[in-house]
């Protein structure tokens, strides 16, 4: 071996090590602040100037478009929600509505920042589709019927045929109950609900099935809704959430947080009518409005005041609910022990009572 080619392996001995050394002390420091990294999500709702929010213009209570063409609803409410907490601005939005086949795929492509769109929260989905937030609606699968058919229980559908919208957890759930109790329910199936609902109202079938928020809001909009009853039975389980995509853990707190904030206002009984400004003497609203302490906001990126912005443009979660599902909107009760009620309904601290609305506390 002649003397250059011993100088260059003494030199990369001597060198390697530092060089590993040099790389490690790197890398905890470019990923050491993710909230801050390059191409956040945050970043580029902010740089965007709105939240585009994957959801429905046709499902009246949660997503559809008013008189004055505007997307209104309790799902677009909650996407409002959480442009007024990022951005200041509860109507810099972007909804792109989509049919129930495509909510997968929309939301793992990542293209849009939220996924508010009567969605079910499921195991499979948890793992395949993205990061779900709060459960905001508890929903489970009922029937609609016409009266005439005198059909006093789910479990008189023998042979019937029922529509339902393909590909959803309500087609599996259909399937599942029939398989059960060997009804022999014939499902027909349309990509989109709009569709399944106009074959019922046209007599293609004897049943149309689907959460039973949703069957409300179909009824209503049927030219004679006295026509129609919603059988008794719920056959699932079906917690509504809002959902984003994987792969950022700063943009999935803050819209858990934003849902907690409504939750919160509610409980509190701070309403878009008294939105404090000042130190009010109750700690646990002061933190929440920014006025005293914090429950994190500097952290996730927001302003210290966004619980004011959110609930000044949109309300707290009862408003939310009445404006759309409630009086004011379908229809849909909610008493103190319905399971869309606050868990803080409840008349005793120990009873098993009240709902299951219930968020993180904000400390």
């Amino acid at each position: 071996m002649n003397g250059l080619m011993k100088l260059v392996i003494a030199a990369t001995l001597f060198l390697a090590p530092m060089l590993l050394i040099a790389c490690s002390r790197e890398t905890p420091e470019q990923t050491s602040d993710p909230a801050a990294a390059e191409g956040s999500r945050l970043d580029a709702v902010k740089a965007r100037g709105n939240v585009v929010c994957a959801s429905n213009n046709g499902i009246p209570g949660f997503g559809f478009i008013d008189e004055n063409g505007n997307h209104v609803g309790f799902d677009v409410d909650l996407c409002r929600a959480v442009a007024a907490a990022v951005l200041g601005d509860a109507d810099a939005i972007e909804i792109v509505p989509i049919s129930a086949t495509e909510m997968g795929a929309t939301v793992q492509s990542g293209d849009v920042d939220l996924l508010v769109r009567t969605v079910t929260r499921s195991s499979s989905r948890d793992a395949k589709w993205g990061n779900f937030a709060y459960t905001m609606y508890y929903d489970g699968q009922g029937f609609l019927v016409r009266k005439d058919m005198n059909v006093p229980s789910v479990l008189d559908l023998e042979g019937a045929a029922v529509c339902v919208t393909q590909g959803t957890t309500t087609e599996l759930n259909l399937q599942d109950f029939s398989n059960q109790y060997d009804l022999g329910i014939q499902a027909v199936t349309f990509e989109k609900t709009d569709s399944a609902v106009e074959a019922y109202r046209n007599g293609q079938c004897d049943a149309f099935t689907t959460d039973h928020s949703g069957l409300y809001a179909y009824r209503s909009s049927l030219p004679i809704p006295d026509d129609h009853i919603v059988l008794p039975e719920t056959i699932s389980e079906e917690p509504l959430a809002p959902a984003v995509p994987h792969g950022d853990e700063q943009w999935y707190d803050i819209v858990n947080i934003v849902m907690s904030m409504l939750v919160y206002a509610e409980a509190y009984g701070i309403s878009s009518d008294n939105v404090p400004t000042a130190v009010t003497g109750n700690s646990k609203v002061d933190r929440l409005f920014g006025l005293e302490g914090s429950f994190g906001q500097e952290t996730l990126g927001i302003s210290r005041t966004a619980a004011q912005d959110v609930i000044r443009s949109v309300g707290n979660y009862a408003e939310i609910y009445h404006r759309s599902l409630g009086d004011d909107g379908i229809g849909l009760p909610r008493g103190d022990n319905t399971r869309n009620a606050l868990w803080s309904a409840a008349p005793c601290s120990d009873c098993p009572k009240g709902g299951q609305i219930y968020a993180s506390p904000l400390r």
